[in-house]
Order: C-alpha cells, then structure tokens, then sequence
C-alpha cells in the first residue's frame, strides 16, 4: 500500500506544481501521513483516517493562513484593478436622476456616486469605490493639503 500514496504524493504534488493554486498541496500532506503509517505497518483503515483527517486539519486551518501571506502579491485583473484608482467625471454625476460617465484610462464607464445625495460635476476626479456591473461607483477624491 506504501506504493499507492507514494503514487498519490507525486501526482498530487506535480497538480500543485503545475497549477500554482493552492488546491492540491494539503492532501498531498494527507498522502504523506498515510504513507508514513503504510511504511509503518498500520492497517489500510488507519491510513485512509489518517489521509482523510491530516487533509483537513492542513486545509482548514492552513488554508486561510497561506492564502493570505502567498497570493497577496497577485496583480489585480481588468475591471477589479480600476478599484481606488482615480478617474475624471466626464458627464455629471447624479444618482437621483440616473446620469454620469467617468473616464479612466481613455474607457467611458456609467458611474454612480457612493452616496446618492452627493452630485459630482463634470471635470471633478473621483476615486473608484466598488464596481457593480458595469458601473463605477465613485466618490469625490480626496484633496490634498
């Protein structure tokens, strides 16, 4: 049986080396456990407990760790990297009334203010909040001093 985890450690190790994503890497540590009682003697019951039990606890409470310090580095992509850049309001922005583009990067997009009391004249910069659908939802750039 020591074969067969040895087998599942490497492919499950080449998948984590091949996509990068975190999604295979913690029953890796699972086959790994398994394979060590297998080299040990324990009965294939315990080591399909053992693999099922130490994949969990790695990918319940590592999981959330490593995420959090190996994918913070990852470049934001098309609509989610606009979000806290700044864009120029090229049609005044009035939520009452269901009106305002704001131009970023040379694309017109519908926007919206945060606050739907707030009125963002045309030429104004904003600041770009949130996307919903294909709006911006902006407010007025902070000044500074």
């Amino acid at each position: 049986m020591a074969i067969g985890w040895l087998i599942a450690l490497i492919v499950l190790l080449a998948v984590e080396i091949a996509t990068m994503g975190l999604t295979t890497i913690w029953f890796a540590g699972g086959a790994l456990v398994a394979l060590i009682a297998a080299l040990l003697s324990a009965n294939i019951v315990v080591q399909v407990i053992l693999f099922v039990a130490v994949s969990l606890i790695l990918l319940i409470f590592t999981r959330p760790v490593a995420v959090k310090y190996l994918n913070n580095n990852a470049v934001k992509t098309n609509a989610e990297g606009l979000i806290g850049r700044t864009a120029k309001v090229i049609y005044t922005i009035d939520n009452v009334n269901s009106t305002g583009y704001a131009s970023v990067d040379g694309q017109e997009w519908t926007a919206r203010s945060e606050d739907n009391s707030v009125v963002i004249p045309e030429g104004t910069l904003v600041t770009i909040v949130r996307i919903e659908g294909v709006k911006l939802i902006v407010k007025k750039k902070e000044e500074v001093a």
